[in-house]
């Protein structure tokens, strides 16, 4: 089955299209990587997320059509991805997370929003689409994330040694894979890109969005000291399962440690909240763990920054990878990943793992969404 998978995820730098072939089921998956590609958010569509993403109030007439619209640039990547190429049996669309509320004391449910209705996108590209992924987890008494964990068990799961998935999107996300099968473990780390993100696009007046290759970041020195205060955090210190967002790691956080870091250069702000994604993930290995990997294999945008590579390879006693290392597409590993859910969706396998999430039970997750006879536009 030939499935394309799609995902914005909370840094909303662009929509991650991949083409994947698919056999097998579960331990014996086989997953080829045909093409991919990143299609970016047209300039003012992304404003308006980032708006909403933190906090900005829109009527239900305006939501419905930016959810419309988000579909809509969805299925242009799907249909521009399948130009050209064999026919395309399946899409699996994680869509835009807007909003993300862990469980919590008066909430024993989670809510997670995602943007960009499947139903759209099966009607505008007229192919089969799976999308709401983390309702059903979400339901069963789950945080509705991290949902790649099953997946990368059994995609890059190592016969002898430990290896730890990190995800550095928006949010970090750490999959730990026990060599040669066992329990396996999964929950979001804490900030990935978000406050290096937010503060590079704040402190260059918008000229620039993120921190490439971290090189701003590596001309300064990092505050330990802060670190170390700002990792008192609840969040940090609860135990898994668990899973976060912009909501937490925010403008508003952002804020907050700004005004702690007042006292410092530019550079050596960026240095410390680069300082704070390393430190996070490794403080989160180091307490909820069994064991402390033997690989670590980053994934996500944050892979691509050298300086934050560095800063989680002197924390670690411990070889840090890509997932290109070990065969699987880095950049491109979270839409591959909603591929294979959308094509367990189609095969009944559940795509959730309870201790990862919290569910009382595995799930198959998504909604299926089959499109009609071309309506008139």
């Amino acid at each position: 089955m030939r499935v394309i998978g799609l995902i914005s995820g909370t840094s909303v730098d662009g929509i991650d299209a991949a083409l994947v072939e698919l056999g097998g089921t579960t331990h014996d998956l086989q997953a080829h990587l045909i093409a991919a590609q990143t299609y970016p958010y047209p300039a003012d569509l992304r404003d308006r997320i980032l708006a909403i993403a933190g906090g900005a109030v829109l009527s239900l007439a305006d939501l419905a059509a930016l959810d419309d619209e988000i579909a809509a640039v969805f299925a242009q990547a799907a249909i521009a991805l399948a130009t050209n190429r064999p026919p395309v049996d399946r899409i699996g669309s994680h869509g835009q997370t807007v909003f993300h509320r862990p469980r919590s004391i008066g909430h024993p449910l989670a809510y997670s929003l995602q943007l960009g209705r499947g139903a759209t996108i099966a009607h505008l590209t007229q192919i089969p689409t799976v999308s709401s992924f983390r309702a059903a987890d979400i339901a069963a008494g789950g945080e509705g994330a991290p949902l790649v964990p099953p997946v990368d068990a059994c995609l890059l799961t190592h016969p002898t040694l430990d290896r730890c998935v990190q995800n550095i999107g928006g949010i970090g996300n750490v999959t730990h894979l026990p060599a040669n099968g066992g329990k396996v473990r999964g929950w979001d780390t804490g900030p990935g890109n978000s406050l290096i993100d937010l503060a590079v696009q704040h402190f260059s007046d918008g000229a620039q969005t993120f921190d490439r290759d971290g090189a701003w970041a590596a001309s300064g020195q990092p505050d330990l000291q802060l670190v170390d205060r700002w990792l008192t955090h609840d969040f940090f210190q609860a135990p898994p399962p668990k899973s976060t967002g912009r909501e937490l790691f925010g403008a508003d956080y952002l804020s907050d440690r700004l005004a702690e870091a007042k006292h410092l250069d530019l550079a050596d702000v960026l240095a410390t909240l680069t300082e704070l994604t390393a430190a996070s993930i490794v403080h989160s290995y180091e307490n909820f763990l069994p064991r402390m990997p033997d690989q670590v294999l980053l994934c996500g945008g944050g892979s691509r920054n050298r300086y934050l590579q560095e800063r989680i390879q002197v924390r670690l006693q411990a070889a840090v990878l890509t997932t290109d290392e070990a065969g699987l597409n880095a950049d491109f590993k979270e839409a591959i990943a909603f591929a294979v859910l959308a094509y367990w969706h189609h095969l009944g396998i559940p795509g959730n793992l309870p201790d990862v999430t919290g569910a009382a039970q595995a799930v198959i997750v998504g909604e299926s969404y089959i499109p009609s006879r071309q309506l008139p536009r």
